[in-house]
């Protein structure tokens, strides 16, 4: 039996994550006070100085998308203000139970499996069997297959685990959950997902923050230890050119580093390949989530997570009671308690995400949250484009479902912080509708000679380059280093999906359970046709920026030079940011390269030039 993927992998460590310098903090809400001042300025002159009155649906158009996006960056950066001086809790210190009660504290920890092949699931079970128990402290191990299989009996029965399967799959995920929480008492429980590979530490430094009895749930960072590294340009560029080419090595040497130097400055990548699906979520946890921790507003967002039982049926009995006394029907008590089941974990493709608002919102309870800043178990990222879709729509549609039918802005209990900080999730989705406005505003300006404002004029760009440019200095002071191009470039490239799931929520129809496909495929086909929404929108404006040109050398009426020339440098940055959808599709792991190009390769294998080193990609 060959070696599962990943574990080629398994040799990385885990990032550490710095807190926010003093320093730092000081430039960051400087910059993010004089870009809510400019965009604010900008905004006012917008509105009463430069409408465009021969274009006024496009203007106006434009200045409300542009208005509605300024709203997300003062949410956003409400979000991510400050970190808050949180300390770290080892498990030593803290007092999980009374002395002279002497009674031990147990955990439960929960693998969740549905469809995923057992050799993809062994590593987790082994590593949860290694996790380092602190003094005290009873762990219970099981492993809950939602597909009721036999090879996954065998397994848990071999390693002496508890195994619970269902016949049914009600609530999918979180009645999975559901069915082990009522057949076991630990104290504590640890959700891990099938390839949730828990690090030794993760019992020691999550469950001290326990010992504050209002908090509900510890949220540790998601680490993709298997995202592909690529190669460099360098080396991509150099087995492309022919054999010949090499004779003159100081000037193919010259060529390469020259490629190099204006591949990473258009693409802003410094390697071919290398984290094809933006799936690095640095970002997000040590960011947005870490920030939000100094509200105890952090999510729950599944995997590598720890729970007090206490809280989650709390939240549960408190949630199940507002429903049945809601429930007008015509029917005995005794039949409307069963006709709503006790959802310790809510039901939904979101269900993490609607817990943590449950909870949040359970004022009289007064639960708290915790986020804890150091990465406690390893993951696997998607590793084809129908995985990544699969994972987006179910992001998408769990997020809009909630927004839409059950908003948390409008539910009582919850805080005004936490309110602010669950608006600024849901506004980050809805951005897919005024989003296309700016996406497509240059073709529009090319394809018709309108521009959205009145001119061009010095008096636009003394207005409007202050607020881009502190704009982009405030987000590189703010995320500490970690990239922030790709969440531009998701916005771009996930907007059909997003549409799509938007479409099926507003219809009623409820978001999809199907898990996130963790194992490539060999023979996977072809995901161009994924992108065929990317392709066109491409040739449209590659359309439009012919247009213009020919229409502003023609001195059509409405086209100038100003216009041109500012539209044509929009639309190649929309461009490169709807192409990198076609990267995406086209990327190919390595071991299906090797299944498809192996004959290949062996042909070919004598004319590697000497001396040109090829990384693993």
């Amino acid at each position: 039996m060959s070696q599962p993927y990943f574990e080629a992998y398994s040799h990385r460590q885990p990032p550490v994550f710095a807190p926010l310098g003093a320093g730092r903090r000081r430039i960051w809400h400087f910059l993010a006070g004089a870009t809510v001042a400019a965009g604010a300025v900008y905004l006012q002159w917008r509105w009463t100085a430069s409408l465009n009155p021969e274009a006024w649906v496009f203007s106006v158009s434009v200045a409300v998308a542009e208005t509605l996006f300024f709203v997300g960056t003062l949410l956003f950066y409400f979000d991510i203000w400050d970190e808050g001086a949180r300390p770290v809790m080892p498990t030593e210190t803290a007092k999980l139970h009374e002395e002279a009660a002497g009674t031990a504290t147990t955990v439960d920890v929960f693998v969740t499996t549905f469809d995923e092949p057992v050799e993809l699931v062994r590593p987790s079970l082994s590593a949860a069997t290694e996790v380092l128990v602190p003094k005290g402290v009873r762990v219970r191990l099981c492993l809950l297959d939602d597909g009721d299989r036999a090879e996954m009996a065998l397994e848990a029965e071999r390693r002496g685990i508890s195994y619970f399967a269902r016949r049914t799959n009600e609530g999918f995920k979180a009645g999975n959950l559901r069915h082990a929480l009522l057949r076991t008492s630990g104290d504590f429980v640890v959700i891990c997902d099938a390839d949730t590979r828990l690090l030794p530490t993760f019992l020691q430094n999550t469950l001290g923050y326990f010992e504050n009895p209002k908090v509900a749930w510890v949220q540790t960072p998601h680490w993709f230890y298997d995202l592909p590294e690529g190669e460099t340009w360098e080396s991509w560029l150099a087995q492309k050119l022919p054999r010949w080419a090499f004779a003159w090595p100081k000037t193919i040497g010259a060529l390469l580093r020259g490629f190099a130097r204006v591949a990473t400055w258009i693409t802003g990548r410094t390697r071919v390949g290398a984290d094809p699906f933006m799936s690095d979520p640095s970002v997000f946890f040590d960011v947005i989530q870490r920030r939000r921790d100094r509200n105890g507003a952090s999510f729950c967002c599944g995997a590598a997570s720890i729970h007090r039982r206490e809280a989650v049926f709390d939240a549960a009995l408190r949630d199940k009671a507002q429903v049945v006394l809601a429930d007008k029907s015509p029917l005995s008590d005794k039949t409307r308690l069963a006709a709503h089941p006790l959802q310790p974990y809510r039901f939904h493709v979101s269900e993490d995400l609607y817990t943590s608002i449950l909870v949040h919102a359970d004022r009289e309870a007064d639960w708290t949250s915790v986020y804890h800043p150091q990465v406690e178990a390893r993951m696997l990222s998607p590793w084809s484009m129908s995985a990544w879709a699969a994972q987006r729509l179910k992001y998408a549609g769990g997020t809009f479902d909630i927004a839409v039918w059950d908003n948390p802005i409008f539910r009582r209990g919850l805080s005004w912080r936490r309110k602010l900080h669950y608006g600024a999730t849901f506004w980050s989705y809805f951005s897919a509708l005024w989003a296309p406005v700016l996406l497509l505003a240059p073709v529009v300006s090319l394809f018709t000679g309108l521009a959205p404002v009145r001119a061009y004029s010095l008096e636009f760009f003394q207005h409007f380059l202050p607020a881009v440019i502190l704009g982009e200095l405030a987000m590189v002071a703010s995320c500490k280093g970690h990239a922030i191009g790709a969440g531009r470039v998701m916005a771009v490239v996930a907007l059909p999906v997003q549409w799509r799931a938007l479409y099926c929520v507003l219809r009623r129809q409820k978001p999809q359970f199907a898990p996130t496909p963790k194992v490539p495929g060999l023979n996977e086909s072809s995901s161009l046709w994924m992108v065929w929404p990317h392709v066109v929108l491409l040739m449209i404006m590659s359309v439009a920026a012919l247009w213009g040109i020919w229409q502003t050398v023609l001195n059509t009426p409405g086209y100038s030079s100003a216009l041109l020339w500012v539209n044509l440098f929009w639309l190649l940055i929309n461009m490169r940011l709807v192409a990198r959808a076609l990267h995406m599709a086209r990327w190919r792991s390595p071991a299906q390269l090797n299944a498809r190009h192996l004959s290949v390769s062996q042909s070919k294998s004598s004319e590697v030039p000497h001396g040109v080193q090829f990384p693993a990609g």
